[in-house]
Formats: structure tokens, C-alpha cells, sequence
């Protein structure tokens, strides 16, 4: 079994009389696919925000990598490993994919940009923005503003700008949202691809999606983690049929 390389114990998050996450407390095992399921409101999103370091907890501890990560600012939490995507595309729509991936390159090695002289004399950071859009599978649209870009290819693009902070754990908040059929197969052959050389922290409510590529499923409900355990485990558990998954999963 493999160590964990994320650990969040006890977090508790409140808006007004409203507790989004009320004790949520989750392990997560190094190279694992990761999902996070329950129903709207549950609290999925604010414990992601809350373990990338967007929204501060009120109680509770995050240890990432063996760190205490609890206080540590979101920027300082990407250069140890932790990144994430967004349930909205974050991406630089102006911009071509080459020079997307390539300041995503530059801002995890804090170099200079070098702005006396032109940018793509940068060739390194070019040359490592090339390959993971290859990664990716947009090699063929490295000149293409990435606002024109198709809503999938745009989700495929946020994947590359987080691979290219070289993550150990990649947070990904609903990737499948908004995709017809053959989007969603592209994006989760790019994720299953992923497997194994990083841990996969996802909240999605794609149910096909989740069985297919999870190696473990959490349920929240309430801003609680009410049951943890394999693809088969989570289908099978009353609990989680009653709260969210209801009798039509079989």
C-alpha cells in the first residue's frame, strides 16, 4: 500500500451559520486516482479550495508530503506539488497554447521572462511547454489562441498548465463539466494517462467517469466524509445509495 501523501484532519470551514465543511477529514494515498462524489452542497468544492489554499480553514489541519501545508500560501503549496483545476477554464484566451504552457513553465522556476528581449528566445522553457502540450494531446494547436480553442481542448490546456508546474498531487475540481461524449472520452484517456506518475484529486459528478478512473471514492454529505473505499465498495454502500447514488446504480 502506498503512503499518503495528503492528509486532511478535521477541516472546518463556515459562511455565516452555514458550515461548508464540518469535520471533513480524508487520506490520500501516493499515485492514487482520487474521487470526491456527494450532492450539491455537500462541501466538495470549498474542501478543494481549502486544501489548495485559495480559502483558509477555520479549524483543522492539511499535511501534504509530510508538511504542514495548513498556513502556507496557495503560490508557495504549487512549487511544493500541490496544483489544481477549476470547475470554470482558467486560461489565458489571448494567448497562444505555446505561450499558455510556457509562462505556466516559467512561473514554477521563477525565472525572468527576460522582457528586453523576445520571449520565445526562451527555448528551454519552450521547448518543456512543447512537450507537455504534446502530453496533452495538443501538439497540433500550439499556435492557436487558446480562446479558440474548443470547450474540451480548453479543459485539456488547464490539465497542461497544472502538469506544467510539475505536481506531485493535481487537484481537479468537475473536469468533465460542460462536455459532450467525445470530450469527456479525450479528457479521461488524458487522465488515465496520468495514472501512477501522480496523485489525482477529483470532484466530479460523472458517475461513469468516477467508476472508471477512481482507484478510491469519498462521499461527502453535509461538509462530512460519510464512507471511503474502492469504486466497488462505494456502489455497494447504503449509506452513500441513500445520500446520493440512489437505486439506479446497481
Amino acid at each position: 500500500m502506498n503512503a499518503t501523501i495528503l492528509h486532511v484532519d478535521g477541516l472546518v470551514k463556515r459562511f455565516g451559520g452555514l458550515a461548508a465543511t464540518d469535520g471533513a477529514t480524508l487520506d490520500v494515498r501516493a499515485g492514487e486516482v482520487h474521487a470526491l462524489i456527494g450532492p450539491n452542497g455537500a462541501g466538495k468544492t470549498t474542501l478543494i479550495h481549502q486544501i489548495a489554499g485559495s480559502l483558509a480553514p477555520d479549524a483543522g489541519r492539511i499535511v501534504f508530503d509530510g508538511a504542514d501545508v495548513t498556513a502556507l500560501p496557495m503560490a508557495k503549496r504549487v512549487h511544493a506539488g500541490l496544483a489544481r483545476s477549476y470547475q470554470i477554464t482558467n486560461v489565458f484566451g489571448r494567448l497562444p497554447v505555446l505561450d499558455n504552457l510556457a509562462l505556466a513553465v516559467q512561473a514554477r522556476s521563477g525565472g525572468s521572462l527576460r522582457f528586453w528581449r523576445p520571449a520565445r528566445s526562451e527555448r528551454a522553457r519552450y521547448d518543456e511547454a512543447a512537450a507537455v502540450a504534446e502530453r496533452v494531446g495538443l501538439a497540433e494547436k500550439l499556435g492557436r489562441l487558446a480562446n479558440e480553442l474548443s470547450h474540451g481542448e480548453q479543459r485539456q490546456l488547464e490539465v497542461g498548465l497544472a502538469l506544467a508546474t510539475n505536481p506531485k498531487l493535481l487537484l481537479l475540481d468537475e473536469p468533465m463539466a460542460g462536455m459532450g461524449p467525445d470530450e469527456t472520452a479525450r479528457l479521461l484517456a488524458l487522465l488515465q494517462s496520468l495514472r501512477g506518475g501522480l496523485t489525482l484529486v477529483l470532484v466530479e459528478h460523472d458517475m461513469d467517469v468516477v467508476f472508471q478512473l477512481a482507484d478510491r471514492i469519498s462521499t461527502l454529505v453535509s461538509g462530512r466524509v460519510i464512507a471511503c473505499g474502492t469504486p466497488d465498495e462505494i456502489r455497494a454502500h447504503p449509506d452513500v445509495r441513500r445520500a446520493y447514488l440512489g437505486d439506479e446504480i446497481a
